[in-house]
């Protein structure tokens, strides 16, 4: 009977864990652009002298965005248009291939970028270029926040 209560915790504890990690896309999202903007907050200060320049820290910044902007195209699927309070725009599912295209020049600027940093000066140029793309998909995809 113990074994059979010890297998039936592991199994619940196994659906668990895949459940959270299929689960709800504007939760994840979500989480990724909360990521993303502290990092963000970090690499503007860095840029602005307001926190010491960091070289480890800047190329974390830039694989946070290279991260994200692989997990993105999976966590705006067709039934996640509404709810959460999502501030995702319509247009995303109307211009898909537009709003994907987006996301992977981010990654890709990301990528490329970042692994031009040496010092400060070659990550505010780096950091201006690839932040760049967050504001041209925000503008086109994402909610004005008040």
């Amino acid at each position: 009977m113990k074994r059979i209560a010890i297998a039936a915790a592991i199994l619940a504890l196994g659906i668990a864990a895949v459940t959270a990690q299929g689960g709800d896309p504007i939760a994840q999202r979500k989480e990724a652009m909360k990521a993303v903007g502290q990092q963000t907050g970090l690499g503007a200060r860095m840029a602005r002298g307001q926190a010491p320049f960091d070289l480890a820290q800047a190329q974390r910044i830039f694989a946070t965005y290279a991260e994200a902007a692989g997990r993105y195209g999976s966590l705006f699927p067709d039934n996640s248009q509404t709810g959460g309070e999502t501030a995702a725009l319509p247009a995303i599912w109307a211009n898909k291939a537009d709003f994907e295209a987006r996301i992977a020049k981010w990654g890709q600027d990301a990528r490329t970028e970042g692994a031009k940093v040496t010092d400060l000066d070659t990550f505010r140029a780096a950091f201006g270029a690839v932040t760049r793309n967050c504001g041209s998909c925000h503008e086109t995809y994402r909610r004005p926040q008040s």
